[in-house]
């Protein structure tokens, strides 16, 4: 079954994991996703995650927010959670929001909104996830497991094969879902996510200047994040973003120096 909105609640201890919501095999060419996904790691260093947001096929914007953790998640269990309802998504740790998306009209069919199935898998990312692909899998390690407990599931089920389901199918369920505590960030919890994202979070696309230089419109730009990101990217694909800027500056220079040189024919 697939849901149209919903929570997931669930404690996990991992290996190498990905936790996804989404219906890629439903809508190949438009599909709708929701990640919570560990980024490998090197033994004695930090554990790093991502959460990521795609809506209506539209991987080619990806809306990365990294972070490092604060505890070994292959030593114990913790709580893993993400609320999706029509007007916002939150993700959270130890029930401790670190992310809230608001859903806003200039967002159109970039938010999430076709039913979603819930994902669990182990897979082999190292071409970009471990330090921008540097460290690849060791399978002399292998296998690779992860274990769960108490999942837990609310929602609006959903036949998967009913792609789009009537405006009133899940009405109620979207009621009882935004009245829930957890469906609003109250100003204690607000505090705690500032915290969080303030001690952690060492990217966010929303200050990633190289990627985006007009800012997302589902962005919320906090002064004092875009301060300590100063718009510079931090993540690697296919190079990292210093050296994109560079690449840049030097096309730039290259261009200048052709208008100059353009100019003076120009003058003769």
């Amino acid at each position: 079954m697939a849901a149209a909105n919903g929570i997931e609640l669930f404690y996990l201890c991992l290996v190498l994991w990905s936790n996804q919501t989404s219906n890629g095999d439903v809508f190949e060419k438009n599909h709708d996703e929701l990640d919570i996904e560990f980024l490998g790691n090197i033994e004695g260093k930090p554990w790093r995650f991502q959460t990521n947001v795609y809506g209506n096929g539209s991987t080619n914007r990806g809306r990365e927010e990294r972070y490092n953790l604060w505890f070994d998640p292959s030593k114990e269990f913790h709580r893993y959670s993400i609320l999706w309802t029509a007007k916002n998504i939150i993700f959270f740790v130890d029930e401790v929001p670190i992310r809230e998306v608001v859903r806003n009209d200039a967002m159109g069919g970039d938010y999430p909104s076709k039913p979603m199935s819930l994902y669990a898998t182990i897979w082999d990312a190292s071409s970009w996830a471990t330090n921008g692909g540097k460290y690849k899998v060791n399978y002399e390690y292998a296998p690779f497991t992860s274990e769960f407990k108490d999942l837990v599931l609310d929602g609006c089920a959903i036949d998967p094969i009913q792609k789009f389901p009537n405006s009133t199918a899940c009405s109620e369920t979207d009621t009882w879902l935004e009245s829930r505590d957890y469906a609003v960030i109250t100003p204690k919890s607000r505090s705690a996510m500032r915290r969080f994202r303030q001690r952690y979070m060492y990217y966010s696309y929303c200050y990633d200047n190289v990627r985006y230089p007009i800012t997302p419109p589902e962005c919320a730009v906090d002064s004092n994040e875009k301060q300590r990101f100063r718009n510079t990217g931090r993540l690697r694909f296919g190079g990292s973003h210093r050296k994109q800027a560079r690449m840049e500056r030097a096309r730039r220079k290259r261009r200048s120096r052709a208008a100059s040189v353009s100019d003076d024919q120009t003058d003769m």
